[in-house]
């Protein structure tokens, strides 16, 4: 009996519009057009979301249509570029009493909390696969989430500027709900996707940035523009976990020192990469 023929569909997010914010990214949107050019060309069905487009309502909606499109046996993938940060846990189920968010572009409205991430990736059906990419910082001390200056090749007026992932939770709470926030910001297991909902690849550990970068005079995040060179080289029939580990020689390096993570069961990380 021949094999169905598996649907494949993927939304791309990329925010760098942050407004009211001196922490406007660059990288993002190119991030989001690069993943999507490159899931066409593997036989996705892709719906992009970008800048004022990808409001909190705009990705939550976007995802739950994305995912009730797939059936038993289909693939779905989703990539997010942008900010990211967290607020005060509101449930009880946070160990640090913190929820790692992605921050939309409307995110004085409110921001996509891991919870709300898992809710989202939990409904899709019996079978399906989830991979998430996510090239955004989840997590850290505030202190430590300052724009890094461009290295001496770029200089000039009008240098780019490396800028880390992360908008701190001052720009949004104030007074009390700022004070709840947890002493201490650990990773969890059920950071986004979530209770392995699905497949995470993230940019970055949970105490370390993810990088709004530049490489030959473009703009990109390092962990983007390194897991889409990794995968342009990866053997038909690879697996996550050999991709994971082909990016992983590449990052962390001198200049971008973030440890990309593989967050999953072992038997999501022996999927064939993309199938």
């Amino acid at each position: 009996m021949a094999r169905k023929e598996r649907n494949k569909y993927a939304l791309c997010i990329g925010i760098n519009d942050y407004p009211g914010t001196d922490s406007d990214l660059n990288g993002c949107v190119n991030d989001a057009n690069d993943w999507a050019n490159e899931l066409k060309d593997r036989g996705f069905s892709v719906a992009t979301l970008l800048n004022s487009k990808a409001t909190a309502a705009g990705i939550t909606s976007a995802i739950s249509d994305t995912i009730a499109k797939a059936v038993t046996g289909d693939l779905v993938t989703i990539t997010f570029s942008g900010h990211g940060s967290f607020i005060p846990d509101t449930d009880g189920d946070e160990s640090d009493g913190n929820d790692e968010c992605i921050v939309p572009y409307d995110y004085q409205r409110g921001l996509i909390t891991d919870d709300t991430l898992f809710t989202l990736y939990s409904a899709r059906a019996h079978g399906v696969k989830l991979l998430v990419l996510s090239d955004s910082c989840h997590s850290g001390t505030v202190a430590r989430f300052m724009p890094i200056s461009t290295p001496p090749t770029a200089s000039g007026k009008g240098a780019p500027q490396r800028r880390v992932r992360f908008l701190p939770p001052a720009t949004f709470l104030k007074g009390k709900q700022l004070a709840r926030l947890g002493s201490m910001h650990n990773f969890r297991r059920s950071s986004p996707p979530g209770r392995y909902a699905g497949l995470l690849i993230s940019g970055c550990q949970d105490t370390e940035y993810s990088y709004d970068a530049w490489f030959n005079g473009r703009p990109n995040g390092a962990f983007t523009f390194v897991a889409l060179r990794e995968l342009r080289k990866l053997k038909p029939g690879a697996t996550y976990r050999q991709w994971f580990d082909a990016i992983r020689k590449a990052l962390p390096s001198l200049q971008y020192p973030q440890s990309p993570n593989l967050y999953g069961t072992r038997n999501m990380k022996k999927w064939k990469v993309l199938d």
